[in-house]
């Protein structure tokens, strides 16, 4: 079962720019301080989850989580599939840095639930109220 990280979008205006930046191609890459200590099980088929003006609304699978450099220089880059999938919305409490995601507790992909057309704002208050 893979382990998935979520990450705020901090400066995102909306999943729409992530579907941009990720359309250019190539592998994408997020730097953060602190190297995750499970990063293999992430890199182990994990996803990092984007969470947009206080809601999970997409990920981007990971490819590779790499520390460059040492001692307090140190930094870490997750390199990501350049493919956004979108989740149902998950409302998610501001936080620093990332948090680890159990495969369990992830939101379902889009497309798994046949949203059709519904705006994203009327599936937040759905899922909200427990009935989605």
């Amino acid at each position: 079962m893979p382990l998935h990280i979520i990450k705020l979008g901090v400066g995102v205006p909306d999943v729409e720019w992530l579907e941009r930046r990720a359309a250019k191609g190539g592998p994408l890459v997020v730097h953060t301080r602190m190297t995750p200590k499970r990063a293999a099980e992430v890199e182990d088929g994990g996803s990092l989850f984007w969470a947009v003006k206080g809601t999970i609304v997409c990920r981007q699978p990971v490819l590779d989580i790499s520390t460059l450099g040492e001692g307090k220089a140190s930094r870490c880059e997750i390199t990501l599939e350049p493919k956004v999938i979108r989740t149902a919305p998950m409302g998610r409490r501001p936080f620093q840095g990332w948090r680890y995601f159990e495969a369990k507790d992830a939101p379902a992909d889009l497309d798994t639930l046949e949203a059709g057309e519904a705006p994203e704002e009327l599936v937040k208050q759905l899922r909200e109220l427990g009935a989605w």
